[in-house]
């Protein structure tokens, strides 16, 4: 099995487990929990994108998480590129800093944008046939 297929499988778990999580009524400890899960879907996510890309046989300019979400947009696997430039900030600005006012506002981001922009990669994936 090559590397994407295993990164993808990751991928569907981790974003399984958030989407579980923003189900449960919320409370301080669960915010902080999908806060957390957000950020390992976001790895995941960006990170099978480059695995993707390269099965694909684009290996130039895949290394950094903005370049992945760049190519990932020119190539279609993304609809809105702004929206994941949004996530990648939003994951950066929760692993580099803890602020609690701005860590709900990701929140809510999470809740109402982030997790279709997931579940929007997850089918696309699902598309894919592997040779």
């Amino acid at each position: 099995m090559n590397r994407f297929c295993e990164r993808k499988k990751e991928y569907e778990n981790a974003l399984s487990r958030l989407d579980e999580a923003l189900k449960i009524e919320p409370n301080e400890v669960i915010i902080d929990g999908i806060l957390h899960r957000f950020e390992f879907t976001f790895e995941l996510a960006w990170k099978t994108i480059k695995d993707y890309l390269e099965y694909m046989g684009i290996s130039e300019g895949t290394g950094s998480p903005r370049e992945n979400i760049r190519l990932a947009f020119k190539q279609q696997i993304v609809s809105d590129g702004e929206l994941w430039i949004e996530m990648m900030l939003s994951r950066n600005l929760l692993t580099h800093l803890y602020d609690e006012k701005e860590s709900r506002m990701v929140y809510e981001k999470i809740k109402t944008s982030y997790i279709y922009a997931f579940f929007e990669l997850r089918d696309k994936f699902e598309k894919v046939e592997i040779k």
